[in-house]
């Protein structure tokens, strides 16, 4: 018997909520599941959670306050307990009656994750051309070899996130982090639906905080194992100008040349101690972020309580 989890994050859906649980509800039953719907409440300020109590069967997850999408797959994902996570929007763009076929695509090809591709999208304009934009550079960047790693409707094994923790706008770059552990990745061409109530919260800003992410799944990618491969020959390129910038100031001064108003001892001592630092710092902050958040038991997000509906 098939067994699935459905996380759902909300944020100002009141909308949508209901309709889309019974949506999910109904695709459940009529293919004999064993289901659960969890919807994560990201501190909505409409009348989200009251709808949301109104589902059932539903598990919810209540936010303290807006912690962003990432983290409520995070939190929908750790409170999930069947083989199968399924993940969507909560603006009922995803279609739940995709589901089915995309269970039966990774068992059939022995998949860890299927994507939805929404390949004929009924967005707007903007948000279409950011997405275009990001696809190019996850291209250059991640190489994860999806063509919407957007769509939020995927399909994963339980293993998947044995090991995971999610933060920042990860969650669009869930196959390529799979992917880096050896997981396999499949797509699947979707339904995507106009949204009929509701606004989008996507905007510019959430456009840099993926941008940003991508360079450090490109990092962690390439670098995560040897990081001074990237580190290491980035401070050999500044010591070496370094070594330029201080052998040229050692022949001025032979000349008998006055350093004290020229710029060059200044070059040579910042062109050295920069490829010193390089050495050290950069993207290391980077994986002591995600050790601190791997190793703790501190989270990105607090939640105020779970109901079950």
């Amino acid at each position: 018997m098939t067994e699935l989890s459905v996380v759902v994050p909300l944020y100002n859906e009141e909308g949508n909520v209901v309709e889309l649980h019974r949506e999910i509800k109904d695709v459940c039953e009529a293919n004999g599941y064993t289901y659960e719907i969890i919807l994560v409440d990201d501190g909505s300020e409409d009348e989200t959670l009251k709808r949301a109590k109104e589902c059932s069967p539903a598990k919810i997850i209540r936010f303290r306050r807006n912690f962003g999408q990432t983290a409520a797959f995070d939190a929908g994902i750790k409170q999930s307990r069947y083989r199968y996570i399924v993940t969507m929007d909560g603006d009922r763009q995803n279609d739940p009656r995709d589901i089915p076929r995309m269970i039966a695509f990774l068992e059939e090809h022995d998949y860890d994750v299927v994507s939805g591709w929404r390949k004929n999208r009924k967005d707007n304009f903007s948000k279409r051309f950011f997405s275009n934009g990001a696809k190019m550079l996850r291209d250059v960047l991640v190489k994860d070899r999806i063509h919407d790693s957007g769509c939020a409707l995927k399909v994963y094994r339980r293993e998947c996130f044995e090991n995971i923790n999610l933060f920042g706008e990860m969650h669009r770059f869930i196959p390529a982090l799979l992917k880096i552990k050896g997981f396999t990745v499949g797509e699947v061409e979707v339904n995507h639906r106009p949204r009929v109530a509701g606004v989008s919260k996507y905007n510019w800003k959430r456009a840099m905080k993926g941008f940003v992410d991508m360079v450090s799944v490109w990092f962690w990618n390439k670098y995560a194992v040897r990081p001074l491969h990237l580190l290491g020959g980035a401070g050999m390129v500044m010591l070496g100008i370094g070594l330029i910038f201080s052998l040229y100031t050692v022949i001025l001064f032979l000349k008998g040349q006055n350093l004290s108003n020229t710029v060059w001892p200044l070059l040579s001592a910042f062109s050295v101690i920069t490829g010193l630092q390089l050495f050290v710092s950069g993207l290391l902050a980077d994986m002591m972020s995600k050790l601190y958040y791997e190793k703790s038991k501190d989270k990105s997000y607090i939640i105020r309580e779970v109901i079950e509906r």
